[in-house]
This record gives C-alpha cells, structure tokens and sequence, in this order.
C-alpha cells in the first residue's frame, strides 16, 4: 500500500525589505547623501534624513535568523524607497540605482532559496529604463521590476507611474513576463503639506497608491501587456474604499474619460494583485470581496514599524491577520495557504509552470 504524503505548504512573503550592511554601501553615496547606514546600524541616513533602524532583520544574516525563527520558508525583497532616485542628477541617480540593483541580485545569487529580489530602474529616463531592465533580466537573472507610484520627470514635473510615456517600459516588462511593484514614496516632495505626525507614510502613501490603480485601470493595461503582473503595495488600501466612487464618476462624467476604459472592467483582473498588508480585517474584507482571494497574497512589509511584526505595543506578529481572518469566517484555511504560496508564486511567474517549480525547488532544497 503506498500512503501518498501531502506536500507541505510553503510561506513566501510576498513584500519585505533588505538594508545592505554600512561597510557594502559605497562612499559616494554617503558624500552625495543620497544613502548610508551609520557605522554602529542605528540610523539609515540620507541628507536632510533619517530614520532609526528599527529592528535587526532589517539585514542579511539577522533576516535569516528572523525568517528561521517565523517560519517563513522565502521572501520577496523590493527595493528601499530610498533610491528611487528622485531629484538627483543624472549619473548620480544611475550609480545610485546600479548599486541597488547589484547588491538585490547578490543577495539573490548567494541565497536563492531563501529570497526572490527586485530591481529599480527610472522611468523619467526612459531609454536608460530600458537598458537597465535588459541587464537586470538577462544578466542578473531578476524578475521582478519595482516602480514607484509616481516619480519625477527631466524637467521636475511629478507624474505617475501609468503615465503613457512609459509604455515602452511596460512593453519590455510584457516581453520578459515580469512581475512588477509598486510602491509609494516621496509624497511630501510634490504634496504640499507640512510633514507631521507620520502623515505621509499613514494616509498619503495609501492614496498614492489609489492614484497609481486609477490610472493602470483607466489605460487599460491590465489587458494591453497581457505578460505583466501588477501588485500594489500595502493592499492599494483606499483603491478599494474608493472603487465606487471612481464608478459613479466615470459613468456621470464621461467626457472627462474619452478612450479610457470603465474602472468595473479591471475589477478582480488576473494580472492586478495586492498584499495583505491593510492593517485589519475590515479593510482585508473589503479587499477579498472586490477583488477576490486569489489576487491577494501575503506581504508583511518586514522589517518597517508599520509591517507585520513580532510586538506587544502593537499586539502584533508575521501573518497576524490571515489568522485573524481565518477566526473572523472572511477566509479558509485553504485561501490563506493560497496567499502565502500560490498566489505570491502566480505574480511571479504567472504561468510559467516551470519557473515556478523551479523556485518551489531552490525552497524545498
């Protein structure tokens, strides 16, 4: 008699970040400001800038001991929001993202079991876009391109990401069958607004985020690059407080919206995804009935303040609130499996059955 054994169900964090030790970072970045990490790992700097590193994990070697520890078997690793780039000069920006995108494939060349990592390029220089998306994927191996919601263009107008003249950009993600993120950031440089109380990170990123979906919906690119598979950060929150009303106002004011398509078509599309990451059940809720469970998957947005954390102040552990859900009858145990394996592994490779054996493989080995 032969007992079939049931494969066990892997977790793969689908949004985590990694800083590089200071001594990796190099020195032109710390004399520019464009980015460093002081000596003793307190602060992550940047002129004008800084934040306290808050907890251990947010490198290497104390990764792997944080993810041994929660049992979280992989991790997709975006790029800092740090070095998008905004505002610097041309090759700073560049040498800037370079390194970033080296020191991700590093990572992932040394330790591709344990992390799938994504490079950064800046769609206000289009032509250098593309050049570095050709290294990044046929050099380095990388397969998922991190973009931000919105981002500065050559003459210093702020634009979002969906805007049409990047389409070259998402025609080669569409050719390399891409996974891509976005991400929000830099807010307070184009919202005016005095930056206090953690406005932006707490309400204006979620809104950037909104704007970003606003836009990939009404260009219709979820069907014109049919190989490129979106996720949104931080569950493009207030995208799905905001569903209805973007319905009433395409259907009330049409002629603001000639040659776009209707917010209602992109609902639920197989190629949009968001992570876990809103924070509570109500709004994990809203998110699964508007889109549905398999276009959401795990993202604990490791090792920042405001992801998904071990923390008694904030009653808080990785994965808190799949468990939550699962109480709350908003999901099965069979969709939380999903969101932790499946679908995490559907925006990376969309069907490419065979990449995804072959990363299950690096996991299990």
């Amino acid at each position: 008699m032969t007992i079939k054994m049931e494969k066990r169900k892997l977790r793969i964090n689908g949004h985590s970040h990694l800083l590089p030790y200071p001594e990796q970072i190099p020195q032109f970045m710390k004399d520019k400001g464009i980015f460093w990490v002081d000596k003793d790992r307190k602060f992550m700097l940047q002129k004008d800038w800084s934040r306290p590193v808050t907890d251990s994990s947010f490198f290497l070697d104390e990764k792997l001991e944080w993810m041994e520890h929660f049992k979280i078997d992989h991790a997709v690793v975006l790029n800092l929001s740090q070095l998008y780039g905004n505002g610097l000069r041309l090759e700073e920006m560049k040498q800037a993202l370079r390194f970033q995108n080296d020191f991700n494939a590093r990572v992932q060349h040394d330790n591709p079991g344990k992390f799938t990592c994504g490079f950064v390029v800046h769609p206000g220089f289009v032509r250098g876009a593309l050049w570095e998306i050709e290294r990044c994927v046929e050099v380095l191996g990388m397969r998922l391109l991190c973009l931000p919601t919105h981002y500065m263009d050559t003459i210093g107008t702020w634009r979002c990401i969906f805007d049409e003249e990047n389409e070259p950009i998402f025609e080669l993600a569409d050719k390399y069958n891409l996974a891509v993120e976005i991400h929000p950031y830099d807010g307070e440089k184009f919202i005016k607004l005095q930056n206090t109380s953690w406005r932006f990170h707490l309400i204006w990123m979620l809104a950037q985020c909104a704007d970003a979906y606003h836009f990939l919906t009404l260009n219709g690119y979820y069907e014109k690059y049919p190989n490129m598979r979106v996720c949104f950060a931080h569950g493009g929150q207030l995208a799905q407080m905001n569903l209805g009303r973007r319905i009433q106002g395409f259907d009330g004011r049409p002629d603001l919206f000639e040659g776009k398509q209707h917010p209602r078509k992109a609902v639920g599309h197989k190629n949009i995804f968001f992570d876990t990451l809103v924070h509570d059940t109500g709004s994990l809720g809203l998110l699964i009935k508007n889109q549905g469970s398999k276009q959401v998957l795990i993202g604990l947005d490791d090792p920042y303040p405001l992801g998904e954390m071990e923390s008694e102040i904030q009653s808080s552990y990785p994965g808190k609130i799949l468990d939550l859900a699962i109480d709350r009858n908003i999901i099965t145990e069979t969709e939380r499996d999903e969101m932790w394996e499946d679908n995490v592994l559907q925006w990376l490779f969309g069907d490419d059955e065979k990449a995804k054996k072959e990363l299950v493989s690096k996991i299990l080995k």
